[in-house]
């Protein structure tokens, strides 16, 4: 799987059962192999949003399948380097061919037009021939605001929205809960000297 940032293996994917997909315990997600979009939407920060999404990933490999995952921010600085040396074209045609987008932590930031663009283009394309993941802290009636010239969002989202399933992951940041506390002791004579 490519993946622009951390090893997948920090993801602790292989916690994701292959075999209880294969036998459609969970509809939504066993369904992924089919030509669809899936948004996630997290209301809050540190819910496994981005975990998810890079298991459906994982698995969509194990199947054989191409896949890419990037979070939206670099993704799109990295489609705006590709317009200056002139390899925009190739870039695109390569995110378009992919069997499997993961987009992840989309929106965060307002998208200047041209990421506007380009984000518009990849959803037009993608539609209905291959699968596209969405992940975003923000509800997709938020997108709108988010993206540079509204026709052109409202065109992507309503391509989105029109066939895709929704999870919401709700819950504490898996952050919080993993902070250490002054109780906390060192397991090691050099972790207490740190």
């Amino acid at each position: 799987m490519q993946h622009a940032g951390q090893p997948l293996e920090r993801h602790g994917i292989q916690q994701l059962s292959e075999q209880r997909m294969r036998r459609g315990d969970h509809p939504h997600l066993a369904r992924q192999n089919r030509t669809k979009m899936l948004q996630s939407v997290a209301t809050a920060v540190g819910v496994g949003k981005t975990h998810l999404a890079h298991a459906l990933g994982h698995i969509a490999c194990r199947r054989g399948r191409k896949v890419h995952a990037e979070r939206a921010d670099r993704l799109f600085k990295r489609l705006r380097a590709a317009r200056l040396d002139h390899t925009h074209d190739i870039e695109m045609r390569r995110l378009i061919a992919v069997d499997l987008l993961i987009i992840d932590d989309f929106a965060l930031q307002a998208l200047d037009p041209t990421e506007t663009t380009d984000f518009y283009e990849l959803i037009v394309e993608r539609h209905l021939k291959t699968a596209t993941l969405v992940t975003s802290n923000r509800d997709p009636n938020e997108w709108l605001a988010a993206l540079s010239d509204p026709l052109l969002a409202q065109s992507a989202i309503d391509r989105l929205q029109s066939s895709a399933w929704e999870l919401i992951v709700e819950g504490e940041s898996y952050r919080r809960r993993q902070k250490p506390t002054l109780t906390d002791r060192p397991n090691t004579p050099t972790e207490a000297r740190r």
